[in-house]
């Protein structure tokens, strides 16, 4: 994968988190619960009576949860430095 495309996955995937840099482990860890609350697919389950329309919102809340999940998986590898780092450990 090269530089560039490296960037817009980052780019992406802090777009879906709803943040901005520099990011913080907390300031991450927080985004992901945020945005997992409100894409959970169980929320949909009454808001409409149209069967269709309900697994529609469903399908899409567990596309964006995957989504969520692989761009926190993303950035906590590329921009949250390695706590473990210089510790001395290893």
């Amino acid at each position: 994968m090269n530089e560039n495309a490296i960037y817009k996955e980052v780019a992406h995937a802090l777009e879906i988190l709803e943040l901005t840099l520099p990011v913080t482990s907390e300031a991450l860890e927080r985004a992901k619960r945020v945005q997992l609350y409100n894409w959970e697919p169980a929320r949909y389950a009454n808001l409409t009576n149209n069967p269709k329309q309900y697994m529609t919102n469903y399908k899409k809340a567990e596309d964006m949860t995957k989504k969520i999940e692989a761009a926190y998986a993303l950035l906590c590898a590329v921009l949250v430095p390695d706590e473990n780092e210089g510790s001395g450990q290893g």
